[in-house]
């Protein structure tokens, strides 16, 4: 998957059926670490090459990070027949708790419910964990659930990451021959 604009150029591949094997290079040292725990968490083979305008800020490059993502997600999982759909994941780290749940639906849609102490982890804002999540469940066309508790934003952030990864190992896991939908159509 390729994506270039004017502030971003991304270069991704993704393979769900991996063993968690990533190199990753965002320009953004704290969502590298993210992204790495994301793709060991999943077992999601993932190489992924970031040329972002950082001299401005870290927002575009990971919207657009979290865009291309989804994209290749919902590209990996084809015409969905026998996933499971549905899964969540609950993970804890120290004084920290995420929640992450998702239904591989084909309709995007996300409910966030995180707050953080700081303005930033390391080089990555804030405020684009969130944003990361939306652009992810935009593109990928599903819907997703995230919430977090605790008081270290770095602890928070990384539980978050490990759920998103394992809630949708477990949902796009092949159970059946079916397509999981009453209509017959995700």
């Amino acid at each position: 998957m390729k994506r270039k604009t004017s502030e971003t150029d991304i270069e991704l591949e993704l393979n769900l059926d991996g063993k968690g094997n990533y190199q990753i290079e965002t320009g953004i040292k704290f969502f590298d670490h993210m992204l790495d725990s994301f793709a060991r968490h999943g077992l999601f083979d993932l190489n992924l090459t970031v040329k972002g305008d950082l001299q401005v800020d870290d927002h575009h490059t990971v919207e657009d990070v979290g865009i291309t993502l989804g994209q290749a997600f919902k590209e990996a999982l084809g015409d969905k027949k026998g996933i499971k759909r549905v899964a969540n994941s609950l993970v804890p780290m120290d004084e920290s708790l995420a929640l992450v749940v998702v239904d591989l639906s084909g309709r995007s849609y996300s409910v966030l419910d995180m707050n953080f102490n700081n303005d930033k982890i390391g080089d990555l804002s804030t405020e684009n964990v969130p944003h990361f999540f939306e652009s992810f469940a935009h593109a990928a066309q599903i819907n997703l659930h995230a919430r977090t508790e605790g008081e270290n934003d770095h602890h928070q952030v990384e539980a978050l990451f490990k759920a998103l990864a394992r809630a949708l190992k477990d949902a796009s896991r092949i159970e059946h021959d079916l397509v999981p939908s009453t209509n017959g159509v995700l």
